[in-house]
């Protein structure tokens, strides 16, 4: 094969350094004087190392390799090339009788010659090829302040060093081991709470968490320190995801408040998911929502047949359809718009796809809007739609039906959260009259960045300038992202048998003021720029979400993320006593609701909130 130019100017580079490793080993021989009584050995010695060289050069492949990114694999291979002219040398020295004598101190000097000589011009090349290419960037670059002084941080500290808009200037790490040392030339000047000292020293107002694999809690304490300097903070991927290559180092993005809440990546039974929906037709209703649609996202992994859009809102279901024929395309999809509410549709739908598994995520769930004027039309979504698409898929014989519920149906005081407990009842009441398909509620919170939810609220409100409005100061809830809840979705439904309630593990329960004071300061303000204004509970709000009610027990599944809750049972004849309800077209006051879900659920007792706005911050 025929050398490239670059690569036979490597070739005489290397058979020079063979020649400049044999005559410089005879010259510190001799102390420098030259061996003129020598000069035919060293003649012989060249005649028979040169060739040899150049044959151990190729073999070990040297030639593949660019100077400018020489790294340990081509210093590997030059002393895999130098190893075979070391021994064709001792093969020489075994065999003088009869041949000029050489020295058996080159036994020694020709390999380290060598090896210095073919290294150092690699390493010397890439020195100065990159002083060149990335020399200007390391002075113009803005400072930046690396947290993390293992793998993570070495892998970024590689990364910048080619990029032209980084220059990173020091690292902190808390283990005490790596104080005062220095990670490629930067050094490791203090322990993550010296991060104000270091940023003030630095000149330097970015901040880089380095550290893929840290607790939620460690990145939480390196943030908070951060943003009290003032410095802005970003975070790198997780180390799952450059393990994968699926995203490089520098992949970074500005720390948020998801990675602040301690919640841990999802495993679950991939093999048991892909049996229940490989090949199979899946109704997914309110696809265009926050859970329906990552859930539609998700169930394009394990090849279903085909997946049918079900969505009211004509923008969201457009929305979705483009997603999948971008990201995609050989995910077969029927985009249909209808209504839970409307049964011919319904029907239409069903006779015409034949779905075999259904997740039913449309619903009413804005628990303020529900209470004041909309009560009965609360009930008419979340249960009477429950009730006929449940039905229907209970005639045509589906496989599984999946409703999605909420931890404010548990002991709820709201509209909402008894609407969707009456729901949760009429499944369990469904499947005991015909178990043919297999009814399976799971209960989860909140869902970080939904649509309605706190955190797109908050983000809205800093944007304007604030202030941020809070209902009261102890108010907490449960979250976990949007992925991790489609993901549990998937396999509560693939372990249900029917009549389970799954209740997913939520965590430790976040203040919603931590979060707020959180997003400002991410957002690089305090407190006094971004106020925080207390509002009172809003109609049918309640401080503290729970996820069992008082009457329920648990039991564990296979999942560490997932339990079965035991309700009460419902009662024989509850579906003979609701749809006659249920069939009323009304209008139905909010009072008249709120009455009768008392009678249907007991647990509802709704809130009333006579108490004035705690004082504002």
């Amino acid at each position: 094969m025929m050398l490239s130019y670059r690569a036979t100017l490597t070739m005489l580079f290397d058979l020079s350094a063979a020649v400049i490793a044999w005559v410089g080993g005879y010259l510190i021989r001799f102390n420098f004087d030259w061996p003129a009584t020598y000069v035919e050995q060293m003649l012989f010695g060249l005649l028979v190392l040169v060739p040899v060289h150049a044959a151990a050069c190729h073999w070990a492949g040297l030639y593949r390799g660019i100077w400018a990114f020489s790294s340990l694999l081509d210093l590997k291979r030059v002393l895999k090339a130098a190893g075979v002219s070391v021994a064709a040398l001792v093969l020489l020295v075994a065999m003088h009788r009869g041949l000029p004598t050489i020295p058996r101190s080159m036994l020694a000097l020709y390999p380290l010659l060598l090896v210095i000589t073919m290294g150092g011009g690699r390493l010397a090349w890439r020195m100065w090829k990159e002083h060149r290419l990335y020399g200007e960037t390391l002075k113009t670059g803005k400072p930046v302040v690396i947290v993390g002084a293992g793998r993570g941080g070495a892998m970024l500290v590689r990364e910048l060093e080619r990029s032209p808009d980084w220059r990173v200037v020091a690292l902190v790490d808390d283990d005490p081991t790596k104080q005062g040392l220095e990670l490629f030339g930067r050094p490791v000047a203090g322990t993550v709470a010296d991060l104000p000292r270091v940023l003030r020293d630095c000149e330097a107002q970015h901040v880089i968490l380095a550290m893929p694999s840290a607790s939620p809690e460690t990145l939480r304490r390196a943030t908070d320190f951060a943003v009290e300097a003032g410095g802005h903070v970003f975070t790198v991927p997780r180390l799952e995801d450059l393990m994968t290559g699926r995203v490089t180092i520098s992949a970074m993005r500005p720390v948020a408040i998801e990675d602040l809440l301690g919640r841990e990546p999802v495993d679950i039974d991939t093999a048991h998911v892909q049996a229940m929906l490989a090949g199979k037709t899946v109704l997914v209703t309110g696809a265009g929502g926050s859970i329906g649609s990552e859930l539609c996202r998700q169930l394009a992994r394990f090849a279903p047949a085909r997946i049918v859009l079900f969505e009211l809102g004509e923008f969201a279901l457009y929305t979705l359809e483009q997603w999948f024929l971008g990201n995609r395309p050989e995910t077969r999809i029927v985009s249909l718009a209808g209504d839970v509410r409307d049964p011919e549709r319904l029907e239409e739908v069903f006779a015409l796809y034949k779905p075999s598994i259904i997740f039913h995520a449309a619903a009413y769930k804005h628990v303020p809007l529900m209470e004041v004027g909309n009560a009965w039309q609360a009930v008419r979504n979340n249960v009477f739609g429950t009730l006929q698409l449940a039905e229907c898929a209970r005639r045509h014989g589906a496989e599984r039906f999946v409703l999605i519920s909420t931890d404010k149906a548990v002991n709820p005081t709201n509209v909402m959260g008894a609407t969707k407990r009456l729901a949760e009842m009429v499944c369990e009441a469904l499947y005991r009259e015909n178990p043919v398909t297999q009814f399976t509620i799971v209960r989860f919170g909140n869902v970080l960045g939904s649509n309605g939810s706190v955190i797109p609220k908050f983000q809205e409100q800093i944007a304007r300038g604030g202030p941020l409005t809070v209902t009261h100061p102890e108010i907490t809830r449960y979250f976990m992202s949007i992925p991790e809840a489609a993901q549990l979705v998937l396999q509560a439904a693939a372990m249900g048998s029917g009549r389970e309630i799954f209740v997913l593990e939520m965590g430790e329960p976040v203040k919603i003021l931590d979060m707020a004071r959180n997003m400002i300061r991410l957002c690089g303000y305090t407190e006094t720029q971004i106020r925080i204004e207390f509002t009172g509970l809003r109609p049918g709000e309640k401080l503290y979400e729970e996820l069992l009610a008082d009457a329920e027990a648990t039991r564990e599944t296979p999942h560490p993320k997932l339990r079965i809750a035991q309700s009460r049972t419902v009662d024989e004849d509850f579906m003979a006593r609701l749809r006659p309800w249920l069939a009323n077209p009304g209008p139905v006051t909010d009072e008249e609701v709120r009455r009768q879900l008392g009678e249907w659920v007991p647990e509802y007792r709704p809130a009333l909130h006579t108490i004035s706005p705690p004082e504002q911050k």
